[in-house]
């Protein structure tokens, strides 16, 4: 029988529970059970599964909705899942949110494929009189011109939205009503549900912003009319500019968000080094104009992020939170932080016993833009 545990909110009407170990029926089944009896409104769920259950999904969903008579799941598929402070990975499992929403005060969405004409004829009239400011959404990442579909889904509806994309060995499914593929799907949410996000990075810079003075697409040529190379060698420093074996998973290039208040900044991958030209090749669109630093990974730099985000998101909430989402890269978790649930316990000892759950994806969503390596939280107060 699957292992299985629960968290309830002492009040504001929010369940959670995971449950692992077992094949799809078992699993769900101690799912619902660690549930429990559900608070009176509970009207949308969260559901979150590893991939080793993502061909069963749509059976999982359907015995979800018949049991708690909750139409309305939101939810993907990760390579582990998270929830009650502890993580899951590489076996079947299960975590599921419940709570109780204000009336017309949520509207789950199907996959947005293509453009958004499909989706404002279908919600406009409801964004219209609901004003929604918040979202929770997940995406195929093979979907064409997501980027631009963040962006617009967010400006169109003045929503800050937070998710990941799903991380899948299997199908990648998403859960919006039905068990659906590609695209970006969700849920947004009028003013009545009060959020405070938080965004933690992996990584730490090493030196202070430059700027791109010559690129081509992918490639960096010159820094500050500098070679590139030159300039990232003097910015890692001796040791590793001579050891370029030790850089890979642990230096990346970072550019960071014009106008962000919070220092902000997208992480990306080095590509390739051309040595002879002085060129670096990153996994990042440049022009020249852009900034851009470079910054390492490692457990010790995670940790302090953590730290720094986990009090500035208790710090804005004006009270205890009720329950909360969170979504992580499939490079944190026991890659970065260890394999004793060290990221989930890290919120669970600042935050509470909470009902909490979430994902680890192939790329995280704060709101408008994708991100990695980094962790993306959402509290309900």
């Amino acid at each position: 029988m699957a292992e299985a545990q629960a968290f309830a909110a002492t009040d504001g009407g929010f369940r959670a529970a995971y449950a692992a170990g077992g094949a799809w029926g078992d699993t769900t089944q101690a799912c619902l059970e660690a549930l429990g009896e559900l608070q009176a409104g509970a009207n949308l769920g969260f559901v979150y599964a590893t991939d080793a259950l993502s061909g069963d999904l749509q059976r999982v969903v359907e015995k979800l909705r018949h049991s708690t008579g909750i139409a309305n799941w939101v939810g993907t598929v990760g390579t582990g899942i998270s929830a009650c402070g502890v993580e899951i990975h590489d076996r079947p499992a299960l975590a599921v949110l419940v709570g109780a929403f204000a009336e017309d005060g949520f509207r789950v969405f199907e996959p947005i494929a293509d453009g958004l004409e499909d989706f404002t004829a279908a919600h406009g009239a409801w964004i219209e009189k609901r004003a929604p400011y918040f979202g929770i959404v997940h995406a195929d990442p093979r979907a064409a011109n997501l980027p631009g579909l963040l962006a617009g889904l967010s400006a169109q509806t003045a929503s800050f939205l937070v998710g990941g994309l799903t991380a899948s060995r299997g199908e990648m499914a998403q859960i919006a009503g039905r068990v659906s593929h590609g695209g970006l799907s969700g849920a947004l949410f009028s003013p009545d549900l009060q959020v405070v996000t938080g965004l933690t990075q992996g990584c730490s810079p090493i030196a202070p912003p430059r700027v791109v003075t010559e690129a081509d697409e992918n490639v960096v040529m010159t820094i500050d009319n500098r070679p590139a190379v030159e300039v990232f060698n003097e910015d890692i420093g001796e040791l590793l500019a001579h050891d370029p074996s030790r850089i890979a998973g642990y230096i990346f290039a970072a550019f960071p968000i014009s106008q962000s208040d919070t220092g902000d900044y997208l992480v990306r991958n080095l590509t390739g080094i051309d040595p002879e030209n002085g060129w670096l090749a990153v996994g990042h669109l440049v022009s020249p104009g852009d900034r851009i630093m470079f910054c390492r990974r490692d457990h010790d730099a995670a940790v302090a992020d953590m730290k720094r985000m986990l009090v500035d998101v208790k710090r804005r909430a004006e009270r205890p939170p009720r329950a909360g989402v969170y979504y992580s890269c499939v490079a944190r978790g026991p890659h970065l932080f260890g394999s004793d649930s060290e990221e989930l316990k890290m919120i669970r000892d600042e935050l509470g016993d909470l009902p909490l759950v979430g994902f680890f994806a192939n790329g995280e969503i704060s709101h408008d833009r994708l991100y990695g390596y980094t962790g993306v939280l959402a509290l309900f107060l």
